[in-house]
Parts: C-alpha cells; sequence; structure tokens
C-alpha cells in the first residue's frame, strides 16, 4: 500500500470496524509472510503456504481498497 492510502485506512480504523478486521488481517499475514521470505530454501509444503497466504493478503488488501474507496465516494477522506 502507498503511504497516503495507509495514512487514509489508519485514519478510519476507530470508525469503521470491518476496515479495522481486514487491515489487523493483512498486517498478520505480512508477518507470516515475512518468516517465509527469510529463509533461504523453502519446502514444497512451506511453498504452499506461503501461496497461501500471498492470495489471502491480496484478497484483504482488495477488500481494503474497496472499504477506502467507499469513504473516498462518501466524503470521509480525501
Amino acid at each position: 500500500m502507498e503511504v497516503k492510502e495507509e495514512q487514509a485506512i489508519v485514519s478510519l480504523l476507530d470508525r469503521d470496524p470491518e476496515l479495522r478486521k481486514y487491515y489487523e488481517e493483512h498486517q498478520e499475514l505480512e508477518k507470516k509472510l515475512a518468516v517465509f521470505q527469510h529463509k533461504h530454501h523453502l519446502s514444497p509444503d512451506e511453498e504452499i503456504e506461503m501461496k497461501k497466504i500471498q492470495k489471502l493478503k491480496l484478497a484483504g488488501k482488495d477488500r481494503i481498497m474497496e472499504i477506502l474507496g467507499r469513504h473516498r465516494h462518501n466524503g470521509d477522506i480525501q
């Protein structure tokens, strides 16, 4: 996410529980993904798990951006 988007999201977290849920999930998946990215070699099971996490993270980001777009449309943020 870009810095501007991240700032907008953080500014809305207290007002939008759904956004908070997806944002926290996204942060947690980012941490899990970082563990795999720091390994020099992944087992086939680890590769599958990493791909699963990447897909979940991307789906979550899409949902976050959808919610952010809704807030922009409503004039909650610029």
